[in-house]
């Protein structure tokens, strides 16, 4: 019976089939409650009786086998949340590095630093200072609040709209490189 590699005696399948059977409509249910899918309640359900039919030969015949089911439900239950909590993390902490690392397009090589300055000296010097600290010599915000005494909201702004005006400067550059061909927006 069920091929477990031993033969499951006679008696322990009726004792079985008499004690734990019955409550496989309760596994069923509280299955679903816990997992909240269809598909994975019914599995949950199915291990959790075929690890019962397995450790049957332990469970004390007339205790409360209901809850003996339920308890072995819910290590199964465990198991299953660590094992998806563990790829969770993984898939997490990966999503997480993708999101705060900044994405860098390659650099043409032809680009030179001639090219950036130039494109860099055509962006009004308020801006222009801030994206040089923050970008070139990698100050943080605060610390170019106080180099420029201005407040950290003023620098975030003005490194943005220094970045974007930036970009503006280098699109004729980029569009010879087939970069960037559809930012035609003008800075304002």
């Amino acid at each position: 019976m069920f091929g477990f590699g031993k033969q499951i005696k006679k008696e322990n399948w009726e004792n079985f089939e008499r004690e734990a059977l019955p409550f496989s409509d309760d596994l069923y249910r509280v299955a679903m409650w816990m997992v909240r899918d269809v598909e994975e309640a019914q599995d949950l359900t199915q291990e959790t009786l075929m690890q019962a039919l397995r450790s049957f030969h332990r469970y004390e015949m007339g205790t409360n086998c209901k809850a003996w089911l339920m308890t072995i439900m819910s290590h199964l239950n465990s198991k299953r949340r660590m094992k998806l909590g563990r790829l969770q993390l993984v898939e997490d902490t990966e999503e997480k590095i993708a999101e705060t690392i900044a994405f860098e397009p390659s650099i043409p090589q032809n680009i030179t630093d001639e090219d950036v300055l130039e494109a860099l000296n055509r962006v009004p010097q308020q801006f222009s200072q801030v994206v040089v600290l923050a970008d070139v010599e990698e100050f943080a915000y605060k610390e170019i609040s106080n180099i420029l005494d201005v407040p950290i909201g003023t620098v975030m702004s003005r490194l943005h709209r220094g970045r974007k005006l930036l970009r503006v400067e280098l699109a004729n550059y980029a569009r010879n490189f087939g970069i960037g061909t559809e930012n035609k927006e003008v800075a304002q």
